[in-house]
């Protein structure tokens, strides 16, 4: 009901005060800007619906959040959604509101003329942009202003917009008013287009960031209440099978590692740790053979059984219990993955299989 009634002082004040704006630029004659038809159904046909369903539809947060949450009852025993504040601001928006209106067009369609010389700027012409770009505004304010959206919310808000469009051509065209042609040669023309949107943007971009930054920065119980309501919504949604929200923060990195189809931890914490290179580094000591003063790698029989033998031969006895433990691990783990290594020189090359013994 706050709602209603602030947004209901905000659409009059803004339809009201651009026939103030327009005394200046008339004489003070008391002609008024918009059609007399136009005035007439503003309030009846045009704005009247989208706040009586947000009145009636419209909620905070669901019933559940309500009983859990008494505090959210506070602001409204204290008449925080409206009094003398809220008041002034809903009259102060819709003061801004109708000299936007008002200027941005006038400033647009001073002198204006299309491709072919025609003057735009006749008086009827003028009514019929501001009257549409104030439909079109106040009818976006009452959908940034609802919380709780239905099937009438919907109906009730585009429907006004599209009956505005219907009602308009309707009156000019069958019962032959005074703004007849007016609102279909404004139309055809880019101005028209640009000037609404510029309008809109302008009116509604400051309202849209103030809320974000009050939410954000300020947020009220109320506010908070709807959040709890949402994240339950969406934990809803991942334990019901339903996919969740894509979430941009990006997960940690772990340090395990191990190779496909591993059921153990790897060796990731030992590689990362560089205590590998500089144990084995020091444990086998010496080269392999040189070959043209260039080492040469030992060689590597990428067999299990020859695994082994060969890493057993080499090893020292002054080898720690650690060092032996680390070593007997890599005799057992698999080498299917590990590349092979390059063969000596004059060697002959004899094709190595994983698991199959070389012929003698």
């Amino acid at each position: 009901m706050c709602k209603f009634l602030r947004y209901f002082f905000y659409k009059n004040f803004a339809f009201t005060l651009c026939h103030f704006w327009y005394a200046f630029f008339c004489g003070f004659s008391a002609q008024t800007l918009l059609e007399a038809g136009f005035i007439a159904v503003y309030n009846l046909f045009y704005t009247s619906l989208p706040v009586l369903a947000m009145a009636y539809f419209d909620q905070d947060v669901k019933p559940f959040y309500a009983h859990k949450y008494p505090n959210l009852y506070h602001p409204g025993h204290k008449s925080l959604f409206f009094n003398y504040r809220q008041f002034t601001i809903s009259a102060l928006q819709g003061f801004v509101t109708s000299m936007v209106l008002f200027m941005i067009p006038m400033g647009a369609y001073h002198d204006k003329t299309d491709d072919y010389g025609l003057v735009l700027a006749d008086h009827y012409l003028f009514g019929s942009v501001v009257a549409t770009i104030l439909v079109i505004v106040v009818t976006a304010q009452v959908a940034l202003d609802t919380s709780y959206w239905t099937v009438w919310n919907h109906i009730t808000i585009w429907g006004s917009l599209v009956f505005y469009f219907i009602l308009t051509f309707f009156y000019n065209y069958v019962f032959k008013g005074q703004h007849i042609g007016s609102l279909a040669t404004a139309m055809a023309d880019t101005t028209f287009w640009f000037t609404t949107l510029l309008t809109t943007v302008v009116l509604l971009l400051p309202v849209v960031a103030w809320r974000f930054y009050k939410v954000d920065v300020h947020p009220t119980l109320t506010d908070k209440a709807k959040l709890v309501q949402r994240n339950a919504r969406i934990r809803h949604k991942g334990e019901s099978g339903l996919p969740r929200p894509f979430s941009g923060r990006r997960s940690r990195r772990s340090v395990r590692s191990g190779y496909a189809f591993a059921h153990s931890e790897g060796f990731g914490r030992l590689i990362t740790s560089g205590r590998i290179m500089r144990e084995v580094g020091g444990t086998v000591g010496g080269r392999g053979k040189v070959h043209n003063g260039i080492p040469q790698p030992r060689p590597y029989n990428n067999n299990s059984n020859s695994v082994g033998k060969s890493s057993s031969s080499f090893l020292p006895h002054s080898l720690s219990k650690s060092k032996m433990a680390f070593m007997s691990q890599a005799k057992t783990s698999s080498t299917a993955l590990t590349p092979p290594q390059p063969m000596e020189v004059g060697e002959p090359t004899t094709p190595d299989y994983p698991g199959i013994p070389l012929a003698d």
